[in-house]
């Protein structure tokens, strides 16, 4: 047996998620400057893989909002209407250009629980993330923070 074959055969035989690049990539936007530039990011790594890009919107659940009057289901049901269309006009002028395979998730709760169940659902080979531009994450940690934390998938901060 030579050098290659000895090798070969410690290779294990079976799969491990996110081995042999992504087949699906998970993006988390929200409608800020660096959620867009991630969704960019993601789509031209999920063109180049041939992933099926999740672009995922979670819609913040406010109780103090609610106490106060605003009409917050509202609110973020017409933020999820306008990212959808801006992702579907974006598509609609970059196709036979770009081709992406990509679908539309929308939820409520909390960003980082959102993302993590969309990935887990998913199988997620990639989450990307916008860096945040809140001054208070500094101190409790943000979205992108608490995903590399979690160690489950890889995960890209674009800034």
């Amino acid at each position: 047996m030579n050098e290659n074959e000895e090798k070969h055969d410690r290779i294990p035989a079976g799969f491990e998620r996110g081995t042999d690049g992504p087949k699906v990539i998970v993006v988390g936007v929200d409608g800020s400057d660096t959620s867009w530039r991630a969704a960019a990011y993601a789509a031209g790594l999920a063109r180049r893989q041939n992933a099926l890009l999740a672009v995922v919107y979670v819609q913040p659940v406010l109780a103090s909002s609610a106490a106060l009057g605003a009409p917050v289901a509202e609110m973020t049901e017409e933020v999820a209407e306008e990212l959808l269309a801006e992702i579907r006009d974006t598509t609609e002028r970059l196709r036979g250009v770009y081709e992406v395979r990509w679908e539309f998730h929308t939820l409520r709760g909390d960003p980082y629980s959102g993302l993590v169940k969309t990935a887990d659902e998913l199988k997620a080979d990639a989450v990307v993330v916008g860096a945040s531009e809140q001054a208070g994450h500094r101190i409790i940690g943000s979205v992108a923070v608490r995903l590399v934390k979690a160690g489950r998938w890889p995960v890209t901060v674009v800034p």
